[in-house]
């Protein structure tokens, strides 16, 4: 990431699981007062401000939420972390499996995939919907 130049590239995509709320952040620590990787940190305002769109999955639209502030994003249905995602200033939406919130605003969009108790065919389905409305917007 340290190497991440928005301009190479037509959109980022970050996945979730908890490599991003362990690794990319420290949202599985310390919630809404976590820290984002100044790397990580760096791609998504980059590329937000080369107007290019951001995919985030699972647990990782925390560190959209972090990061832009009033974005709009989704984690599913889990009360507790949408809580969390609000305080740190965005707006969460409820979801289902295969649903996506996009942020017209910042081209973000977002998907829940394991913050639900779902299957790997429902989980494909949420990362495809996401990649196929990115490649929608990168036009």
């Amino acid at each position: 990431m340290a190497e991440y130049k928005a301009a190479d590239y037509d959109a980022i995509i970050i996945p979730g699981g908890f490599g991003a709320a362990k690794n990319l952040c420290t949202f599985a620590f310390e919630g809404p007062d976590c820290k984002v990787n100044p790397d990580v940190e760096n791609a998504v305002k980059t590329t937000v401000e080369a107007g290019k769109p951001v995919g985030a999955l699972c647990i990782s639209p925390s560190i959209i939420a972090k990061v832009l502030g009033d974005v709009t994003v989704t984690i599913g249905q889990d009360k507790g972390t949408a809580d969390a995602i609000e305080s740190m200033g965005a707006k969460h939406v409820t979801t289902t499996h295969g649903e996506i919130v996009v942020d017209e605003k910042y081209k973000v969009v977002t998907t829940p995939c394991y913050m639900l108790d779902a299957n790997i065919k429902q989980i494909a389905e949420g990362a495809s919907n996401v990649v196929a409305k990115i490649l929608e917007i990168a036009k």
